[in-house]
């Protein structure tokens, strides 16, 4: 477990098998104390984009980023020579950055900078180059001054305004409005062409109204420019009478308009061509004049629009298709159409390329002697050339290398020694643009290195497979082995499998594979090792699980939950019900057999599972619980699950089909309502039972649909609404015969796991579905761009995968999986489009533009990445923002990053969710299905003043009835400067309220003592603190309640709760036994009472003290320790001892005379005492008094 974890953790070692000569390449892993200690020529991690258009009124940032051991330094060329930085007082170079920042705070023109720019990142290994980025300044010139003639036209017309706006850099947006700056309404009839023109199809006299002005926005500077405006004059055969037009169904020919055949204004003419560069939008656009105004409609000739990527503009006169390929080349054609005619125009589209990969060059990590090559293949229209460039010189002018060759697209490396490090350079270049890579070779000696702990333990399940992983780095690359207690052989074979990534397979752990196991990895320079103890444990199972059970309501029922599981490791049982966890409450007492619930009740009613489960497995047991009711009791004494059908039969045997029968068991009073037929095959999964089919319980025999080669047995389960029988006992088995598969796997798909694979899977085929021995699937495969042949490799039967590597980055391919049998081969399977794996994008978007809405949201722009650095599904553009600072001095803020994502490719979206009054710094990235891109440049800005949140800790408090104070604190987020606290309140007295009264304090009071003038009614309050926008959030409060409404409160309360506990029948049966308990007290006392007895008093001086009477002294007596047990009701005193009962009846009542005796001082020398024995007490029943405990006895 420990082991995998770590091989997640660091990439390990790609092994690629390379023809002829070629040995295995070394790729370094991502382990940061690897990577820190080897040498490494320099790569570019970060340049500005290549035709770079910057604000005038910014300062100028170019960036170069690049990594290397050691670090880089770096210089630039301008127009292709050596630009000196520290001759230039306005550039600098970032420390640790080969980034430039030109600052114009002290003067200087931005146009002065303008050129070609290149970084060249340098150490002892090599030298990396950046892309040629060409610096451009915006610009926003003015419009050419000129004089517009009234503009005179026909009513019904064709007109062409122009704008022929200043050329901009980059081109301004158009857009038309009047000199009153009122936005020109555009429709079917007037609207503007993408060159900026105004056309309308036919003028009306509605036209005239108003006038015409061309204007140009800027985007860099934020500059708009306003062209003279254009004025219309419609000459017009009838005069305008609005009343007549109304009621006209045809307006044009009401006003003597002639109806006029569709005639093209842009294009112009029947024919026309296009040029468009792969992976950007074709935009098609069609303006057609004609009375009434024409429809337009657009086709492709011999074939049919792509769907999902067109999209149509200006009421249908443009097409925009979205990321043309080479199969959008063709003749395209709008037809403009009214009821006089229609008319065609044909644009022939061509379909170019700038170059993109097919094969870009990658790192290559030689050890000393070894060989390899660099692969720079790329495609376009026309065709590239490619050239090698090495140290950012040209390959040819370089000096002479004999381990080096260059054949065309590839530069092969043959016994490559130390020194020989280099960072090579491809360009692939035509007429529409050119692609740059770096990718270094360093050649290195590095002894074997395991990238694991030394020492570690690894537990696993009995009889499951395990792996065993040692990731390791080298170079050369290591060879691995693994030993077993210390033992000489090496571990291959058998039980084991080793795979050349160093990780040992174990099919099956067994007990006697627990031990002590080494991996040694060794080259030329050394030897490193690793050692794992595996323990191999008993597996975790529940022996004896929950049954189905159907309790009564209020009984208790028990859900045995037994498990047998490895004593060394740790156990833990929990439930579920319905698959979800289970709340053990009151009623409800797990221990280690299971769990009891007490007082069944309807919602227990469910399916409970038992999970036991370990640190390394788990097992699960489930059974249904049915709650019946009272309604129900007397029938659940009668009903329970059916019996389990008997003796089944196989008639009418088939070659597809059979007939099963079968005796129904006993329903058990509640009606068969369903049959389960399930099968078991023993050829793939025998033992294990899957359903086949249900059939009603009034049935008892069925004909079963069969698959080729099954092996069949079947059985059969009753359900009633108890629940399901036990199964019946399996029938014989019945053997179909084979043939060829007629279905293909399902599921067909493919995505890469990394950027230059493709794991292509599948659903297999079942047990039923194979329909013959040996069956295997073809996999195809071919790259849906180039149409290719079909690549294949046929695969297993229990295989649900394959991978295809050496892939491009993220392009589609054609996949098909095939199913086959001994008997033969299924249909031709349907085409399905997958793709490679994809990259992290290697742009950011550009051009972020921002402006602040309100004081907590602002909005972006951005201008889209190419598609080709997206190397991946475009998933969305994020923006990441933090807050850097309040404009509050001493306020402390949080800087952790949020971000906004807008899903799909968009160019705009709104940032929501920020704090006023605070200094924010944003980045946008692009996001694929790989992950996050690149960063864009660091945006800054700064949110206005807003509202404040509601002051803290506002606590109400009344300290008598005239008063009442209020006390707050500051809110948490002022959100600009606080000017003070404003607090509105009314008094209330049930549903009347008074009128509201509003005060106003200073930002440093946080304390208010109101005076009350109404000592019966309550008050609400509304505090609010006040910034110069505005009141924030209120913090809302009511006075206390008055003392006697309070009470008055407790004691409706307690009156309600009296009631209720007043008709609960445990109160009742209670007062029942205390009345039970009373009554028995007085007969007690009533029986004591009218038999007069006398406890036996003797004289003290005349007679002796006989031995029964040793406890009489001085007139007092103690009880035996039997009789000094309380009577229940009996007080005991503070410090412990019994209170004997109170008595009404006069001590002169307990002696044999009339009087009693007293001494002199007067104290009763009378003795009584209690006759303990049965025999003394029948002796004496003449003058000797029961007493109360034998006076007890006697009524029971």
């Amino acid at each position: 477990m420990v082991m995998q974890r770590y091989l997640l953790t660091y990439m390990g070692v790609v092994l690629t098998l390379y023809l002829h000569q070629f040995i295995r390449a070394i790729e370094v892993p991502r382990d940061p104390s690897i990577q820190d200690e080897l040498s490494q020529p320099p790569t570019i991690t970060k340049q500005s984009v290549k035709n770079y258009i910057v604000d005038p009124r910014d300062n100028i940032i170019i960036e170069c980023d690049a990594k290397g051991n050691p670090f880089p330094i770096f210089t630039w060329t301008r127009n292709g020579k050596f630009f000196n930085v520290a001759k230039d007082p306005r550039v600098s170079m970032r420390r640790r950055s080969g980034t430039l920042s030109i600052d114009f705070r002290s003067g200087g023109r931005p146009e002065d900078y303008e050129g070609e720019y290149q970084c060249f990142a340098r150490n002892d290994f090599g030298t990396a180059i950046s892309n040629k980025i060409v610096l451009q300044v915006s610009k926003s010139p003015l419009w050419p001054k000129e004089n517009l003639d009234i503009q005179e036209v026909h009513e019904g017309a064709p007109l062409i305004l122009a704008c022929n706006p200043p050329p901009g850099l980059p081109p301004p947006a158009i857009f038309w409005m009047s000199s009153s700056m009122e936005p020109i309404h555009q429709d079917k009839r007037v609207s503007q062409g993408q060159n900026g023109d105004l056309y309308f199809s036919n003028v009306m006299q509605e036209d005239a109204l108003t006038d015409y002005s061309c204007n140009a926005r800027f985007a860099f500077t934020h500059t708009i420019q306003q062209k003279n405006p254009y004025t219309l004059k419609v000459l017009t055969k009838q005069p305008h009478n609005e009343t007549s037009f109304r009621n006209h169904t045809d307006i044009y020919s009401a006003r003597g308009v002639t109806e006029r055949h569709p005639s093209f204004m842009y294009p112009t003419g029947t024919s026309s061509s296009q040029m468009v560069l792969r992976g950007e939008d074709l935009l098609l656009e069609c303006i057609a004049s004609g009375v009434p105004t024409p429809d337009i409609m657009w086709h492709k000739r011999g074939g049919e629009l792509p769907v999902g990527r067109i999209s149509y503009e200006n009421f249908k006169k443009a097409l925009r298709i979205a990321n043309v390929s080479e199969e959008d080349s063709g003749e395209y054609f709008c037809l403009a159409s009214n009821k006089v005619g229609s008319s065609r125009h044909t644009v022939s589209v061509r379909v170019k390329a700038a170059p993109y990969w097919l094969d870009e060059p990658e790192n290559l990590v030689l050890a000393p002697g070894e060989g390899g090559r660099l692969i720079c293949r790329a495609n376009g229209n026309p065709k590239p050339s490619i050239q090698w460039l090495v140290n950012g010189e040209p390959i040819e002018s370089s000096l002479p290398n004999p381990s080096r060759e260059v054949k065309g697209d590839t530069v092969m490396f043959r016994d490559a020694q130390i020194g020989s490090s280099a960072v090579y350079q491809c360009n692939a270049s035509n007429e529409h643009g050119y692609l740059l890579a770096n990718a270094f070779v360093s050649v290195l000696d590095v002894s074997p290195r395991i990238l694991a702990p030394r020492s570690q333990p690894m537990k696993v399940i009995h009889n499951n497979r395990t792996l065993l992983d040692c990731p390791f780095f080298g170079s050369p690359i290591p060879t691995t082995r693994w030993f077993k207690n210390g033992q000489g052989n090496t571990l291959d074979g058998g039980n084991y499998r080793m795979y050349e990534n160093g990780t040992l397979e174990i099919k099956m752990a067994r007990k006697e594979d627990q031990g002590t196991y080494t991996c040694v990895a060794t080259n030329i320079l050394g030897k490193a090792e690793i050692q794992v103890r595996l323990e191999v444990k008993d597996p975790t199972r529940i022996i004896t699980g929950p049954t189905d059970a159907v309790p009564k309501k209020g009984s208790t029922i028990h859900l045995s939950c037994r498990v047998k599981y490895d004593p060394t490791l740790k156990l833990t049982v929990s439930w579920l019900k319905d698959d979800s966890p289970l709340y053990i409450g009151n009623r409800m007492k797990k221990d280690e057999d299971g769990l009891t619930i007490y007082g069944v009740s309807e919602k227990d009613q469910g399916y409970y599972t038992c999970v036991a489960s370990t640190e390394l497995d788990r097992d699960t047991a489930r059974a249904h619980l049915t709650v019946l009711d009272l309604m129900t009791l007397s029938l659940s004494l009668l009903i329970a699950r059916p019996d389990r059908p008997r003796d089944l039969e196989l008639t009418d045997l088939a070659e597809r089909s059979v007939r099963l029968t079968w005796i129904p068991g006993d329903d058990n009073n509640s009606p068969i309502t369903d049959y389960i037929v399930e099968f078991e095959e023993d050829k793939f999964q025998p033992g294990v039972w899957h359903n086949h089919s249900r059939y009603p319980g009034s049935v008892n025999s069925a004909v079963l649909r069969l698959a080729p080669y099954v092996n069949y047995q079947f059985r059969v389960i009753a359900v009633n609404e108890v629940g399901s029988s036990y199964p019946s006992l399996p029938s014989e088995r019945y053997q179909t015969n084979g043939a060829r598969p007629e279905i293909n796997p399902t599921g067909v798909q493919g995505a890469g796991t990394s950027k230059n694979n493709m794991v292509i899977s599948w659903t297999p085929l079942n047990a039923t579905q194979a329909y013959g021995p040996k069956l295997k699937y073809i996999v195809k495969w071919r790259r849906r761009d180039t149409r290719e042949s079909w690549s294949n490799v046929t695969v297993s039967g229990d295989v649900s995968k394959y991978t295809v590597t050496q892939t491009p980055t993220y392009v589609p391919y054609e996949i098909k999986v095939q199913a086959e049998n001994e008997f033969g081969r299924a249909a031709e399977p349907d085409v399905v489009i997958g793709y490679s794996g994809e990259d992290y994008p290697k742009a950011a978007p550009t051009d972020i533009r921002l402006r602040v809405l309100n004081s907590t949201a602002i909005s972006l722009q951005w201008t889209r990445v190419y598609p080709d650095t997206i190397q991946g599904q475009l998933k969305e553009y994020r923006a990441y923002f933090w807050r850097e600072s309040s404009l509050l001095k001493n306020l402390w803020v949080s800087k952790k990053k949020q971000s906004e994502s807008f899903i799909g490719d968009r160019t705009r979206g709104i940032v929501s969710r920020l704090f006023p009054y605070s200094n924010y710094k944003l980045e946008m990235v692009v996001v694929n299905g790989r992950g996050d891109g690149p960063r864009s440049e660091i945006k800054e800005f700064t949110t206005p003043e807003g509202v404040p949140s509601a002051p803290r800790y506002f606590k109400i408090r009344q300290p008598n009835v005239d008063t009442i104070t209020l006390e707050w604190e500051h809110p948490e987020h002022p959100n600009g400067i606080l000017i003070g606290y404003t607090l509105r309140y009314q008094a209330f007295n049930g549903s009347k309220t008074g009128r509201t009264i509003v005060e106003n304090f200073s930002p440093n009071q946080t304390k208010f003592l109101l005076q009350r003038t109404d000592p019966i009614s309550r008050y609400r309050f509304d505090l609010r603190s006040r910034t110069q926008i505005g009141d924030g959030e209120p913090a809302k409060g009511e006075s206390p309640s008055s003392l006697n409404e309070g009470k008055w409160k407790c004691d409706a309360t307690y009156t309600k709760n009296q009631g209720d506990i007043a008709t609960q029948g445990w109160f009742i049966g209670l007062m029942c036994a205390i009345a039970l308990l009373v009554l028995i007290l007085l007969i007690v006392c009533f029986i004591k009472r009218s038999r007069g007895g006398k406890y036996p008093v003797r004289e003290n001086k005349d007679v002796p003290l006989d031995p029964d009477d040793q406890k009489v002294d001085n007139g007092s007596f103690d009880y035996s320790d039997e009789d000094n047990k309380p009577l229940q009701g009996s007080q005991t005193s503070l410090d412990g001892t019994i209170k004997q009962q109170e008595s009404d009846d006069s001590l002169v009542d307990y002696g044999e005379g009339g009087e009693g005796q007293f001494n002199e001082d007067g104290s009763f020398i009378g003795q009584y005492t209690v006759k303990k024995d049965k025999e003394e007490t029948e002796g004496n029943e003449s003058s000797e008094a029961t007493s109360p405990v034998n006076a007890i006895y006697s009524l029971a």
